[in-house]
């Protein structure tokens, strides 16, 4: 089950940018300086974000596809190895 990148990227970059506004309030920073060093702060938070959040995604398939191929391959060794299909055979 993937995660939703952007909603996750989105939360953490709004508590970031009010994070780092208010550290800079009470660093006694002007506001402009506090705004603009919290938007900063909020974009690379929301490229961090969305880059693990995908690379996570990444992971949990690559996970579930092998979990997936190693059952396949589960089935296959407890009947007895190969399957032949009559049908695609040709043969009798």
């Amino acid at each position: 089950m993937p995660l939703h990148v952007r909603s996750i990227a989105v939360s953490i970059a709004v508590t970031c940018f009010f994070i780092l506004s208010f550290i800079s309030w009470i660093s006694g920073l002007s506001p402009s300086t506090c705004c603009k060093r919290a938007l900063i702060g909020a974009a690379v938070a929301y490229v961090a974000a969305s880059l693990a959040a995908k690379a996570i995604n990444a992971i949990l398939t690559n996970a579930m596809i092998t979990s997936q191929m190693n059952k396949g391959f589960r089935k296959a060794s407890a009947t007895g190895g190969q399957q032949k299909d009559k049908a695609s055979d040709g043969r009798d």
